[in-house]
């Protein structure tokens, strides 16, 4: 009987451990669980790329794009001054319709890094993203921070 008594005790023993440790590994876990800071600030989720392909995009192929269109005007003008303040308007209007608050939209062949719309203030940007796309003999940039 004795033996049994002993092998009883031994078996609590381990069960009274084997439950302690569980609970120490189920307290540390919870201690060193970050818990996630959520902030409410709303982010601008759109880059520059995103907004080129939008500008370069076309929804069959009979559809001009935004480039192409801005593109014909400057080039059916032989890019005089009329024409790239006309397409600085209709790039203007163009991102003001998208809700942009920071970007720089510039023509770098053609015009010589001519900047066409333009909003906020780039000296103050601490990140922005780049993006480049070319239509005929036009080269356009997009700057947005």
């Amino acid at each position: 009987m004795k033996d049994e008594k002993g092998s009883l005790y031994i078996i609590e023993a381990i069960l009274a451990i084997t439950i302690l440790l569980i609970a120490i590994l189920v307290v540390n876990t919870v201690i060193s669980i970050p818990s996630p800071d959520y902030s409410y600030k709303a982010h601008d989720s759109k880059s520059a790329q995103d907004m080129m392909e939008i500008l370069s995009g076309k929804i069959n192929f009979n559809d001009r794009t935004f480039l192409g269109e801005i593109s014909t005007i400057l080039k059916e003008h032989k890019n005089s001054k009329k024409s790239i303040r006309e397409v600085s308007d209709i790039c203007q209007n163009k991102f003001d319709s998208f809700k942009f608050t920071n970007y720089k939209f510039c023509e770098n062949n053609k015009l010589k890094g001519k900047v066409l719309a333009y909003n906020g203030n780039y000296d103050n940007a601490n990140k922005f993203t780049v993006a480049t796309r070319t239509y005929g003999d036009y080269s356009y940039t997009l700057y947005v921070w």
